[in-house]
């Protein structure tokens, strides 16, 4: 019971945080159509954001109030100035995307160097939360217990937000089809700027709740962009369930496998991505 209680609460706190930054890549690829390997930069940022402002005394839950805001702009800013500018030049369809996918190269390392400049490149993490607590005879820190509940309830409610609300309707008509949403009354530029703008705002929010409880540093986006794209194609491209299951269950995987050899959790990765595109290439919850 107690290796089992370690397991499911490990799977559910890195399962949250995969799902939050998985739905903010699916909202950016699947309706904006801009596979944004800067990412994971967005989720560093996030991160040494939250680790400043805890050093000037601000809680780092109140870090998830103001460091989303900032990444939201400039997450929206960027598609309609540098991406709103591609959609014109290139037409659309597959060369929009290539190009895109260069542009956001070039956004991954100027964000990346700009970050070594002012945090540098050494580990850093900041104390919260850090006192125990017993659970079935297992004992966690609290810090966990609360990113945990954070990040459940962000992925729930960012589900309901788009299956509920009618911005989110806006969204998924556009996913759908965007040429029929325009003609519906969607106004698809402003939506797809505001895709990619949520996508920054969710990677923020995950780097905020990964500060909490893991050691940062300015090098870490990549390897985060990686675990997104995976649970991506696992849930099924543009799926934003699938992205909420696929990292549910991508976090599980990776729980388990860490807790006996924590060196094989990205091999467990890989081999999950590579069955399912040779058994499901569409994914889980893919069309």
């Amino acid at each position: 019971m107690t290796t089992f209680l370690n397991i499911l609460i490990g799977g559910l706190i890195m399962g949250g945080i995969y799902a939050i930054i998985s739905m903010g890549l699916s909202m950016q690829y699947g309706v904006a159509r801009i596979l944004n390997v800067s990412h994971g930069e967005f989720i560093m940022v996030g991160a040494f954001l939250t680790l400043t402002l805890s050093k000037a005394g601000v809680n780092p839950l109140l870090s998830l109030a103001l460091t989303a805001p900032p990444l939201f702009l400039i997450g929206f800013l960027l598609h309609r100035t540098a991406y709103k500018r591609l959609t014109t030049v290139t037409g659309g369809g597959g060369a929009f995307e290539g190009n895109a996918m260069l542009i956001s190269f070039g956004i991954m390392f100027v964000i990346q160097n700009i970050a070594l400049m002012i945090w540098g490149s050494s580990p850093q993490g900041y104390q919260f939360l850090v006192q125990s607590v017993k659970i079935g005879g297992s004992v966690f820190a609290l810090n966990r217990i609360v990113v945990m509940v954070i990040a459940v309830a962000v992925s729930i409610g960012f589900y309901l937000f788009l299956s509920r609300s009618r911005i989110g309707k806006s969204i998924r008509a556009a996913a759908q089809d965007p040429v029929a949403a325009a003609l519906m009354g969607v106004k698809i530029n402003r939506v797809m700027a505001l895709c990619f703008a949520i996508g920054a705002l969710l990677a923020g929010l995950a780097g905020v709740l990964l500060s909490m409880i893991n050691q940062i540093n300015t090098t870490m986006g990549m390897s985060y962009t990686v675990i997104a794209i995976i649970v991506v194609v696992l849930g099924g491209l543009g799926s934003i369930p699938g992205s909420l299951m696929g990292g549910f269950i991508l976090g599980l995987v990776g729980s388990a496998v860490g807790y006996f050899e924590p060196s094989l959790q990205l091999v467990a990765y890989y081999l999950i991505i590579l069955v399912l595109l040779l058994v499901r290439p569409k994914g889980l919850l893919g069309r």
